[in-house]
């Protein structure tokens, strides 16, 4: 059965696709993972960007609405894991001064740069600890995965080398 899925997964447009979600689901990896991925499996750049932005999204609106319910329940039923959290919400706290500073435009700034440690997981954590309003998590995340997006279909694509390329050759 396994094999039946993953060749389905591998073969088929749409199990390609869904691939492609489930790939830009995944934190650190996001839409940055996803959509090459989903190029290099012979996806058309628009129906891989679609499905990796998509994807990207799933995550934010239940991280915003649960992650500090479920860090407070992590502290109280598995105390060894409460350096692994405060870890985590360090992280977002040392990340969200430039957040804080511009909200809603610093967020989406945030999120659409195509940086390790940088994304709408990260982005929606840091928003989440500072208490932004869930409206304006949505539309910054959704801005700047939209444009993350464009940056990296247009890497996809080859068009940011040939780019450099010409202003380098000048």
């Amino acid at each position: 059965m396994l094999d039946s899925l993953s060749l389905w997964l591998h073969e088929t447009p749409l199990g390609e696709t869904l691939l492609t979600m489930l790939i830009s689901m995944l934190p650190v990896v996001e839409l940055r993972g996803g959509l090459p991925a989903g190029v290099a499996m012979g996806l058309p750049i628009p129906v891989a960007f679609a499905a990796s932005l998509v994807g990207n999204m799933i995550p934010v609106p239940f991280i915003i609405l649960f992650v500090r319910p479920l860090f407070q329940w992590v502290r109280i039923h598995i105390p060894k894991l409460e350096g692994f959290i405060s870890h985590l919400e360090a992280r977002a706290e040392a990340k969200s001064a430039d957040v804080l500073r511009y909200q809603t435009w610093g967020l989406l700034i945030f999120v659409a740069i195509p940086l390790p440690g940088t994304g709408a997981w990260t982005g929606t954590l840091a928003a989440s600890i500072l208490d932004m309003k869930f409206k304006d998590v949505l539309i910054a995340c959704m801005g700047g995965v939209l444009l993350a997006g464009i940056i990296m279909g247009l890497a996809s694509a080859g068009l940011l080398g040939a780019l450099s390329g010409l202003f380098a050759a000048g």
